[in-house]
Parts: structure tokens; sequence; C-alpha cells
């Protein structure tokens, strides 16, 4: 199938222009590697800190569970 077709197909199906299509898809490409750079950020200054995972069952003692 050819791109168009197939951007054609999914703005039908979901009952949208092929411009919201786009714009919809474009937003979710942006949010998500936003999450990712967030999530990077965040995992580089939990290692920078020195940081260290626990077992969980050490939480579990720690809870009484």
């Amino acid at each position: 199938m050819k791109k168009k077709n197939l951007a054609e197909s999914y703005a039908r199906i979901h009952a949208i222009s092929l411009g919201e299509a786009f714009k919809q898809a474009l937003f979710e490409k942006i949010e998500d590697e936003y999450d990712l750079t967030v999530a990077q950020e965040a995992y580089d200054e939990y290692v920078n800190d020195g940081r260290k995972s626990r077992p969980i069952s050490e939480l579990w003692k720690e809870l009484d569970l």
C-alpha cells in the first residue's frame, strides 16, 4: 500500500481529516521524544548522584510486607 493511501485510510477510519491525522501523529512523536529525553535526564541524574537500586525484597521488609 502506498504511503498516501495508508494515511488516507487511517484518517478515514478515525473520521478525521488527513491534515488532522498528520497533526496528531506529529504531536505524538514530539511527546514520545520529550518523554524519552526527560526519562534519560532523570536516569543520568540518578546514576550521577551515585544512587543504587535495591532488591524488591528489601523494600518489602522495610514496609513489613
